[in-house]
C-alpha cells in the first residue's frame, strides 16, 4: 500500500525503519520541526527526521497541521492509502483524517480505552500496573478514541522503567502494525468501538511530577521513580541540593530501626546504596545524580558524600 508516516521520537523512528524493509511504498514522512535542545539550545532534528534522511525518504516538517490548507492539499495530491501515526505530537484535523483511502491509523502504547493521551507508558507505571500493551487504532477527531483494529498485551515487571517498557512495547509494534495493514488492505480488519465507560486519561508529564513525597508508600515512590526516567526524573533534596533518583527498589525484608520519620536514611547497604523510610515500608536507593554532577551508583554516592544514618531527605 501507499503510506504516509507521521511520527517524531526514537520508537517511531525505529518503526519507520522497519517499514522501509517491507513492500509498502512510503510516499512521505512527516515529523515535527527542529527544536532547540540542550544547554546550548541549538536546533536538533527529531529521530524520525534523521531516519527519513538516512533512507532518502521525502520529508515535511510543518509547524502545524491543523488549519494548514496547503499541507492538506499536498497530502491529497499524494493519494495515500493509509497514514500511519506514531507519537507525532499533534492532533490531526478532520480534513486530513479523511484524505487516505483507508483512513489514518495510530500505534498507541496502551490497551485502549485505558490511558488515552500523550504519556500512556508513564501513567501505567505511575499507577503500578502489572500489564499494558499496544493498540492499533483508526483515528477519529477525538483523542485516542477511534475504533480498535488490533491489540497486544505486554507484561510490566517490577524492574521496568519508562525506557525499558517502551522498548518492550515497540519491539512488538512492527509485527502488529504490518498485520493491521494486511487486514485493512484485504478487508479483514474488524473495527471495534471503544468502551467509553472504561476510558482513562494519560496527560503529558510535567517537570513538577518529579517531586518525591516520602509520606507516600515505598511502592508508590518506586513507581514514580521508574515512570519518570529519562525525564523529568524523580528528585528529592540532599543537604539542600537537588538529588535525582534514577533507580530504586522496594525493600521487602524486615528492617529494625529506631528511625520512623518518612524521608529518613535508616540503613546503608554495602555495594547497593541506602535505604529510606517512607509512609509505608522502606525504599532502597540504587542510582542517583546530585545537581550538576554525573549519575552514579548510590553506594558510590554514599561513600563520596559521607551519607549518614539518621539524616533526612525533605518532603
Amino acid at each position: 500500500m501507499k503510506l504516509i508516516f507521521m511520527g517524531t521520537p526514537q520508537p517511531a523512528a525505529e518503526l519507520l525503519e522497519q517499514l522501509t524493509m517491507t513492500e509498502h511504498e512510503l510516499l512521505l514522512v512527516v515529523t515535527q520541526p527542529d527544536r532547540p535542545k540542550g544547554r546550548g539550545r541549538q536546533l536538533s532534528a527529531a529521530p524520525v527526521k534523521q531516519m527519513a534522511l538516512d533512507h532518502g525518504l521525502s520529508l515535511k516538517q510543518p509547524e502545524k497541521v491543523r488549519g494548514n490548507g496547503l499541507f492538506t492539499s499536498q497530502i491529497k495530491d499524494l493519494q495515500p492509502d493509509v497514514i500511519v501515526v506514531v507519537a507525532y505530537g499533534q492532533i490531526l484535523p478532520a480534513e486530513l483524517i479523511e484524505v487516505p483511502k483507508y483512513g489514518c491509523i495510530n500505534v498507541h502504547a496502551s490497551l485502549l480505552p485505558k490511558y488515552r493521551g500523550a504519556a500512556p507508558i508513564q501513567w501505567a507505571l505511575l499507577n503500578g500496573e502489572k500489564e499494558t500493551g499496544l493498540t492499533i487504532m483508526k483515528i477519529n477527531e477525538r483523542l485516542d478514541a477511534g475504533e480498535i483494529i488490533l491489540q497486544q498485551r505486554v507484561g510490566i515487571s517490577e524492574t521496568d522503567d519508562a525506557i525499558s517498557l517502551s522498548k518492550k512495547l515497540f519491539d512488538k509494534a512492527p509485527e502488529l502494525l504490518l498485520k493491521a495493514l494486511q487486514q485493512i488492505e484485504t478487508g479483514q480488519a474488524k473495527y471495534l468501538q471503544q468502551a467509553e465507560g472504561r476510558a482513562t486519561n494519560a496527560p503529558s508529564i510535567s517537570k513538577e511530577s518529579g517531586e518525591i513525597d516520602w509520606r507516600k508508600s515505598a511502592q508508590q515512590i518506586h513507581d514514580r521513580i521508574r515512570a519518570l526516567v529519562p525525564w523529568p526524573v524523580a528528585h528529592t533534596f540532599f543537604r539542600e541540593k537537588r538529588l535525582k533518583i534514577w533507580r530504586s527498589a522496594v525493600h521487602v525484608a524486615d528492617l529494625e530501626t529506631r528511625f520512623k520519620e518518612p524521608g529518613t536514611v535508616v540503613a546503608l547497604v554495602k555495594g547497593e546504596g541506602f535505604i529510606v523510610a517512607t509512609g509505608q515500608g522502606h525504599l532502597l536507593i540504587r542510582e542517583v545524580q546530585l545537581a550538576d554532577k554525573k549519575r552514579m551508583p548510590a553506594h558510590v554516592f554514599v561513600h563520596g558524600h559521607d551519607v549518614r544514618i539518621g539524616e533526612t531527605l525533605p518532603n
